[in-house]
């Protein structure tokens, strides 16, 4: 199954991605991560995009649509992928389009886990992390056994600098304002399904389950 994950900050989409690839065996797929092992394996177009990033400029479509390109090719997206933090506009929407009826891997569902900003808020800005040893914790869910300190390390626990509520807010608003035409676009083509990402994590993955069992029959 060819899967475009999508989801603000905050819902939930990490872990779900997780549980997805384990179960479908398939590749969970990041530009971040395309753009390393491109970049790592010194190829024409990794080397490509390195030469922007040290520069400090963004990479363009054309170099990343190319890169997807190559990943989608390889071998372990036979039984499929999930495609995550790509495409972000309208036209590297379009370009995967184009290039994944040309390798016949087209896209087949696009998941969106959303969840309203208060909870999102809630969710961010009640992570903590050990400055110690990276173990992470929430104020509310994964409450350490004394507080503020690490369980594992006895390390103490800090708040991300961009773990507040204006710092998410922010983000939240470019968030949307870019994947509003991506989610019509998607919708569109009939390839569009949202999941309540305020759901229990079980319940949650189990309506995603379904939705692909039943795209496979």
């Amino acid at each position: 199954m060819n899967i475009i994950l999508m989801g603000p900050p905050g819902a939930g989409k990490g872990t779900q991605a997780k549980r997805l690839i384990s179960k479908y065996d398939i590749p969970h797929i990041s530009t971040g991560d395309m753009f390393r092992e491109a970049m790592k394996q010194g190829t024409e177009l990794g080397l490509l995009a390195k030469r922007y990033i040290d520069e400090g400029h963004l990479v363009p479509d054309d170099v990343t649509i190319g890169i997807v390109r190559e990943r989608l090719a390889k071998d372990d997206c036979q039984k499929g992928y999930l495609l995550d933090g790509f495409p972000r506009t309208i036209p590297q929407a379009e370009a995967l389009e184009t290039l994944t009826k040309e390798i016949g891997r087209e896209v087949e569902i696009v998941v969106n886990i959303d969840a309203d900003e208060k909870e999102l808020i809630r969710r961010i800005c009640g992570r903590r992390v050990c400055k110690a040893c990276g173990t992470p914790y929430h104020i509310d869910t994964m409450k350490p056994k004394v507080e503020g300190v690490c369980d594992v390390c006895g390390g103490p626990l800090i708040q991300r600098a961009d773990d507040n509520e204006e710092a998410l807010r922010v983000r939240l608003g470019h968030y949307y304002e870019q994947t509003k035409p991506l989610l019509d676009f998607y919708a569109k083509r009939g390839l569009l399904h949202s999941f309540d990402g305020t759901k229990d994590l079980n319940v949650l993955l189990k309506e995603i389950i379904s939705l692909i069992e039943a795209k496979n029959r």
